[in-house]
């Protein structure tokens, strides 16, 4: 039995180790271990990568957003609207801004925040708001600009999933005043520890965020602002900048696997079994590769999920409970059934293993499991 791994990293970094090793090698020798020379070079591709001005590295994608808003102007009492349908970190980001999390429902056929709800969520207090390209889809630039214009509202991008997306012209990244990337090890560029960044045209927001990831210091001892410790490591920027260059063919091989999942899965639409649809063509770089198991299919998720185990394919669920429900947030004051959709797809997403150098025949082996699995349900379990 062959396993398939949910993640697997090898393809991308068994053939730049030699490189890898001798860019942390050249740390270890000038050592700049804090802002150094790798830093700033990372800043600045990773930028030009973005098609922005500006790129300012952090210690994780969750203080990339909370600084990131805060070097925009936002500030306690403005309302900032998001997803309820993304990774927590996006809510912890706006909290830690100071800032009042005004949580959305989701499309339910991309996952993506339903900006229509968004417009309705508006209110004198809506600053900001936070759409999430979420899974490697970037949210339509031109309604997010549309709603924007319409309302005055600041957009600040979580395209922590979303490294060199696409859709309508426009990289992930250069829609609104600035935006947040994550660099966690298993992201489509993704370091060896954590890492975040934020990027921006903004002269004066780049500034800010030099400033506020250095205890709020823009010169040593001088201390102008409420800051922090919020650096990007120079070992992990030295890592990022062998990665970078190969990170097109990367998200191009994603995108081609998905495709091959797509074409493959067809058959299972009959069954209740429906990827999450890619609106964006080959601007969606697929960091996830999401299905969803509707309740017209015979067997529910978390038998699919220990099928799949059970003969070595790896899987996950993200998220399996949507913002508004997790138990520390409840003084929010949101409660079930306020965001159906989220809720809904909550119960049905299905992630599938996906990574740069996913064969076609590891895809053909894991949709014949899922089709073994849906087509001919396993017996139930007397008792």
């Amino acid at each position: 039995m062959t396993k398939i791994p949910f993640v697997d990293l090898s393809f991308q970094h068994e053939p730049l180790l030699t490189q890898i090793e001798q860019a942390l090698l050249t740390v270890l020798h000038q050592g700049d271990f804090i802002m150094g020379k790798a830093v700033a070079d990372f800043e600045t591709a990773f930028a030009k990568a973005c098609g922005v001005e500006y790129g300012i590295g952090v210690a994780c994608g969750t203080d990339a957003i909370a600084l990131g808003l805060q070097a925009c102007g936002i500030r306690p009492g403005d309302e900032v609207i998001l997803p309820a349908n993304t990774f927590v970190a996006t809510l912890i980001g706006v909290l830690h801004a100071g800032a009042t999390p005004i949580l959305v429902d989701c499309d339910p056929e991309t996952a993506l925040i339903d900006l229509a709800a968004a417009e309705k969520a508006i209110t004198a207090q809506t600053t900001a708001i936070l759409p999430v390209h979420l899974y490697g889809q970037m949210v339509s630039p031109k309604q997010l600009l549309d709603l924007a214009s319409a309302h005055n509202l600041l957009i600040f991008e979580d395209a922590a999933q979303a490294h060199e997306a696409s859709r309508e012209g426009y990289k992930a990244g250069s829609i609104g005043k600035a935006a947040a990337f994550s660099f966690y090890p298993s992201k489509n560029l993704g370091a060896v520890g954590d890492g975040g960044m934020v990027v921006t045209n903004d002269a004066e927001v780049a500034k800010k965020m030099r400033s506020l990831r250095n205890y709020g210091a823009p010169q040593k001892y001088l201390h102008v602002e409420y800051g922090t410790n919020s650096r990007l490591d120079t070992l992990q920027a030295a890592v990022l900048n062998v990665k970078l260059p190969h990170l097109q063919e990367w998200n191009t091989q994603r995108n081609i696997a998905a495709q091959e999942y797509d074409r493959l899965l067809e058959e299972l639409r009959s069954h209740g079994i429906f990827p999450i649809q890619n609106h964006t063509g080959s601007g969606h770089i697929y960091h996830l590769y999401v299905i969803r198991i509707t309740e017209t299919c015979p067997v529910d998720r978390e038998t699919i999920q220990t099928e799949l185990a059970a003969v070595g394919i790896q899987s996950g669920i993200h998220y399996p409970l949507p913002c508004h429900l997790q138990p520390a947030y409840q003084y929010l004051g949101y409660k079930e059934g306020d965001f159906p959709n989220s809720e809904t797809l909550s119960k049905q997403i299905l992630s599938l293993p996906m990574y740069p150098g996913l064969s076609h025949t590891q895809i053909g082996q894991v949709v014949q499991e899922l089709h073994s699995i849906a087509i001919a349900p396993p017996a139930a379990i007397p008792g």
